[in-house]
């Protein structure tokens, strides 16, 4: 584990480049303090590595059930990029599997010792983002399997259906593509998609990842906790909608799916106290419709934010149930690593109150740039009637955007 920080910042000029979850009154008027970046190699546990870190800088985790107070006023809050957990290497090993960023309300100094220019948002390094020429990948995409190959591992998952070992399973795919020049343009358009919930930019030194994601991995406030799964796409047309809303299988894909999280949020919350606020309701996010759920819960005394993630982490949306069996399924037949993707990004801060809130998306719709090379993960949910050519077509629907705004030349 490496610990960092202070670090110098940057001007952003005309590139945003907040980190995920960022209050928006908060954009151009924070700081980055200081930061972890753990590894699998490091040993320990990362959610109480995280925990540890956030109370050390004044925002107290371990008991989310209660209204516990931010006890450094000049802390804004903490990023957090949470890997999730894998057998299998990633295709980026240079991003860590967790990032943790303390930012502070800072108006007067520059940690370098020097005036703080206006609007400066943390980073890592003496370059300035966006300063160098803008570019973005300079050859083809090369998935990490064939189309072919990803249609025999959905019929792959269908046999394990079959056979009564699961009931649904998210594969998800990989595809990179070399990278030149500042990627701070290209990844500031990613992070500005419509729709990204948590759209945002984090980096390091030899890495940087870009959030365009619209989904709640787990949001609390005031002691309840919510998350919101998103199961079920189409393109974003009149007749998308309807084909979306008439589908019995996405319906029942998602279903299965909010059950998951019921169960998920049950573990750690009040006896009778978690419900579905919203089912099936139909979001846009960029060009596709999405349907998407909310489930609350109020958590039980003494819940903290590691025993949250071990209810919640990964997302029931990016495995598929029973989590763990689907975990197993998806791990076999996936052809690398998710990386950072298919984990956690957010904030960890303090609501209008000053009392400690959490909002933590999952790392769907997310590129990572490393090494001269740019990553993109997708996939979609596999039930008994998926058609497996409808599913090689989803996981490209979800990418395209992502890779538009990547390839542009524009600032």
């Amino acid at each position: 584990m490496s610990t960092l920080g202070p670090v110098v910042g940057y001007w952003p000029e005309t590139v945003d480049l907040h980190p995920p979850g960022l209050p928006a009154a908060c954009r151009g008027s924070v700081w980055e303090r200081s930061r972890i970046e753990w590894r699998v190699g490091d040993g320990g546990d990362p959610l109480f590595l995280l925990s540890a870190f956030a109370a050390s800088h004044g925002v107290p985790v371990s008991d989310l059930g209660a209204t516990r107070r931010v006890t450094d006023s000049s802390v804004c809050g903490i990023a957090v990029l949470l890997s999730p957990p894998s057998v299998t290497s990633s295709p980026a090993p240079s991003v860590p599997d967790l990032v943790a960023i303390a930012y502070a309300h800072d108006e007067t100094a520059h940690p370098s010792g020097g005036s703080r220019p206006s609007g400066a948002v943390g980073t890592v390094g003496n370059r300035t983002p966006g300063a160098g020429p803008a570019s973005g990948p300079a050859g083809d995409w090369t998935p990490s399997w064939t189309p072919g190959e990803h249609a025999a591992a959905v019929e792959e998952v269908r046999a394990a259906i079959a056979r009564g070992d699961v009931y649904v399973v998210n594969l998800v795919g990989h595809a990179a593509a070399p990278f030149a020049g500042d990627p701070a343009p290209a990844l500031a358009r990613v992070a500005a998609l419509p729709g990204a919930r948590y759209g945002g930019v984090l980096r390091g030194e030899r890495w940087w990842v870009a959030s365009a994601s619209p989904e709640t991995l787990v949001a609390v406030a005031g002691g309840r906790a919510v998350t919101r799964p998103i199961k079920g796409t189409r393109p974003a047309t009149p007749a998308g909608r309807a084909d979306l809303l008439a589908s019995a299988k996405e319906r029942a894909e998602h279903v299965m799916i909010v059950d998951l999280e019921r169960n998920d949020l049950g573990r750690v919350a009040q006896v009778g106290s978690v419900r579905v606020e919203e089912l099936f309701a139909i979001r846009r996010w960029s060009g596709l419709w999405q349907a998407e759920s909310t489930v609350s819960a109020r958590l039980a005394p003494g819940v903290g934010l590691a025993e949250l993630l071990g209810a919640v982490w990964p997302g029931g949306s990016v495995t598929g149930a029973p989590k763990l069996a689907a975990i197993d399924v998806a791990t076999r037949l996936e052809p690398v690593g998710r990386g950072p993707s298919m984990g956690a990004c957010g904030w960890l801060g303090h609501g209008p109150d000053g009392h400690v809130e959490v909002d933590l998306g999952l790392t769907i719709r997310t590129v990572a740039v490393a090494d001269g090379r740019a990553h993109l993960w997708a996939g979609g949910g596999i039930v008994w009637d998926s058609d497996p050519d409808a599913e090689v077509a989803e996981a490209a629907a979800k990418t395209a955007p992502i890779k538009a705004v990547l390839s542009s030349r524009r600032r």
